[in-house]
């Protein structure tokens, strides 16, 4: 006779088992915020300002996304470490998150506590310039701007040297019904070792700008464009991919009939992650 199939575990054994993998989490949680405690006195981090690192972050991302597996939502996962690393990061170096809310308030809040929690100090403007300045006034602090649309080109601030750069685009996975899916680009003043250069920023004024234009530099780039009346065209913030993009981009514009007048590189961030429906990611 064959044996019986042994008895499920109970309910009490299982809860036990949970409960057990809680306090290792926390166990490890405290263990991490003894490293950063010591790195803060080998770095001196409180002193020198910013504590980010795009490219380390962007690194801790991509290999989540890539072990990750089973029950537990993606998003839920991708939370649960951006909260950990921002607040680790603020413990390092104190920052506030400066938001431009010019284009509504609800989604932007919802990016700034998905991505950086409730510890980190969470400041509203009514204009992406007004974030931007706040930023370029502190030493760590960080703006959130449109990835997408713009009623004034305040990429231009970040022209000059020693100004703040853009550092990242949110959120670093894209998905569908993603919790926090406003587009926005995170902008900072941070090491250039500290940067991640797979996708440039650059500003590009053009004379010539119209909407036959646009489309036919779709394929090749996301374009934020903002009139600009002094030359009789638009003020361009341009995503190209690293190290040639910008170039094809530019004799696309100049085969359309454009003129370009100017450009200068004004951060970098990423590549970001894709999920399709079917749960497979891909960059």
């Amino acid at each position: 006779m064959s044996k019986p199939p042994p008895a499920p575990p109970s309910l009490q054994v299982l809860r036990q088992e949970i409960d057990a993998i809680d306090e290792q989490v926390h166990r490890l949680l405290m263990a991490r915020g003894d490293i950063i405690d010591r790195l803060i006195q080998v770095k001196h981090t409180q002193e020198v300002g910013s504590a980010f690192r795009p490219a380390r972050e962007a690194d801790m991302m991509r290999r989540l996304v890539e072990r990750h597996r089973g029950i537990l939502p993606l998003d839920t996962v991708e939370s649960i470490w951006r909260v950990i690393i921002s607040t680790f990061t603020y413990v390092q170096a104190p920052f506030s998150v400066h938001a431009d809310i010019s284009l509504g308030e609800p989604a932007m809040r919802d990016s700034a506590r998905f991505h950086f929690g409730f510890t980190v100090p969470y400041v509203s403007h009514f204009s992406a310039p007004a974030a931007v300045d706040a930023v370029a006034q502190s030493k760590g602090d960080l703006a959130l701007v449109s990835a997408t649309s713009s009623r004034t080109p305040w990429w231009m601030a970040l022209e000059a040297d020693g100004a703040p750069k853009i550092i990242a685009r949110l959120p670093f996975v894209e998905r569908a019904d993603h919790p926090a899916a406003l587009p926005v680009f995170v902008v900072s003043r941070v090491a250039d070792s500290a940067m991640v250069t797979e996708v440039e920023m650059w500003s590009v004024r053009v004379s010539g700008w119209n909407a036959e234009i646009a489309r036919a530099l779709s394929p090749l780039a996301e374009i934020v464009a903002v009139p600009d009346t002094a030359f009789d065209g638009a003020a361009l913030l341009v995503s190209a991919a690293a190290p040639t993009g910008l170039e094809k981009i530019k004799s696309a514009m100049i085969k359309a009939g454009a003129s370009v007048r100017s450009s200068a590189l004004v951060g970098s961030h990423a590549t970001r992650y894709t999920v399709p429906p079917n749960g497979a990611t891909k960059s």
